[in-house]
């Protein structure tokens, strides 16, 4: 007589009806993580700066908190949010909605914004209801976001800004249209997600959304097996993007895969994980924006955007300080930084496309010497860069841009090939140092 058939079923079956334990860093690191906490908290009551959701979302997903001043940032968050979207897609009727982008027809959706902001209203304590019109104009622009980049076959915006408004929309319990989810899983098993870091953050997100869809049950049980598998494909990936230094992608992805491991409940089992916190906790100076706290420190405490959806509002402690910044203090003198663009691709005329010594003052970025070389040869040295949760992001130099569709990048090493791990903005170059620009292909 064979052995009963629920037993056997049900190691198979608690993965998807349960939620994922909690891993928490390890002993040791609640210091260093509650001063990042409070100087988030910091850069988060300077009425000076712009509401950020990331912000507000890690603030919530913290274990201390500054009620008072959560509840005043989500107050800005608010105003900000409440004349763009506020009013009724409908209301106001598609063709004015098509008039108003015409004016402005190189600004592609606010997905990624949109949907930040409606995980921010669920982190709320109580969470606050969206206001119909936010799930409304946020479905539309997943349309929009899609239908008009269809030749190239992928979203006007990324997979990443898309993937965060299927998560979204998940959290708040918004069921998402079969069609619209097998987007992402296409893009998933064909390898359309990007590279390096980039593509880190955005399989990420695509996993935290998968896992949301199936949990929360809003797929069908066909569709549903697909994304569980899916999702553990991507933290699979994830392990095998780790370098051995600990780091998955670079130092600013490497949270965003730690949020895989946590929803999944992989955190308990796999090595990658446990090596990846400890390299995140090491190089934690690297954090130095409100930005890049934000995305650290949901997973420094444990917790992945996926626990918005089940978040309680239990009495909560007012436990946390605001830490002010400190103004990087003023380095005297100047530096030089050779600035070198490469192009080794075949379509190229040449290898050196610009090779010049860039003076700048010593404290300056990446960013400040890319600045510094398109005044000094405005005609012989252009960049464009591109707004992300991460900071800018290098899009176009010297008039070529790089191109989703075509599979390249600009990758920026150190001489001789050392690629770097840190943003345009953040990484400050040594004297005499030689960064690299090079076209290349994923």
């Amino acid at each position: 007589m064979g052995l009963p058939l629920v037993p056997l079923l049900l190691p198979l079956l608690l993965p998807a009806l349960l939620p994922a334990r909690c891993c928490e860093p390890p002993e040791g690191s609640a210091g260093a993580v509650r001063a990042l906490s409070a100087r988030l908290l910091g850069l988060a009551g300077d009425p000076t700066r712009d509401p950020d959701p990331a912000v507000y979302l890690a603030l919530r997903l913290a274990r201390q908190h500054d009620p008072g001043l959560e509840q005043r940032y989500l107050e800005r968050l608010q105003d900000t949010f409440q004349r763009p979207f506020g009013r009724s897609l409908q209301g106001h009727g598609r063709s004015r909605w098509d008039t108003e982008r015409s004016r402005s027809a190189a600004e592609p959706p606010q997905t990624g914004r949109l949907a930040l902001y409606l995980l921010g209203l669920q982190a709320a304590c109580p969470p606050l209801g969206p206001h119909r019109s936010l799930v409304t104009w946020l479905k539309y622009y997943l349309e929009e976001d899609w239908t008009g980049s269809r030749q190239q076959g992928h979203p006007i915006t990324s997979y990443y800004q898309y993937g965060l408004g299927v998560l979204a929309l998940c959290v708040h319990h918004k069921r998402v249209r079969e069609e619209v989810v097998r987007r992402l899983l296409t893009a998933q098993r064909r390898g359309k997600l990007g590279h390096g870091g980039n593509s880190v953050d955005t399989e990420a997100v695509l996993a935290l959304a998968f896992t949301c869809l199936e949990r929360r049950r809003l797929v069908g049980t066909e569709l549903a097996a697909e994304l569980r598998v899916a999702a553990h494909e991507a933290s699979r990936n994830m392990a095998k993007a780790q370098g051995p230094d600990g780091i998955i992608g670079n130092i600013y992805s490497t949270p965003w895969a730690l949020q895989v491991f946590l929803a999944t409940g992989e955190c308990q089992t796999e090595p990658a994980f446990g090596q990846a916190m400890a390299a995140l906790l090491e190089q934690l100076d690297a954090f130095g924006s409100a930005a890049t706290m934000a995305q650290a420190l949901p997973v420094l405490h444990g917790r992945s955007y996926l626990d918005i959806a089940s978040m309680g509002c239990g009495e909560e402690p007012d436990t946390l300080t605001p830490l002010d910044m400190e103004p990087l203090a003023e380095v005297p003198g100047n530096k030089k930084v050779q600035l070198v663009v490469e192009c080794p691709l075949p379509w190229c005329y040449d290898l050196k496309l610009y090779d010049r010594l860039v003076p700048v003052p010593a404290a300056a970025s990446l960013l400040d010497v890319l600045q510094a070389a398109a005044a000094l040869d405005p005609h012989d040295f252009r960049f464009h860069t591109q707004d992300t949760p991460q900071g800018p992001f290098l899009t176009e130099v010297l008039g070529l841009e790089a191109r989703q569709e075509k599979r390249n990048y600009w990758q920026i090493l150190t001489a001789p090939n050392t690629p770097l791990q840190m943003g345009i903005a953040d990484y400050r170059p040594q004297d005499g140092e030689t960064l690299i620009l090079r076209l290349s292909e994923w």
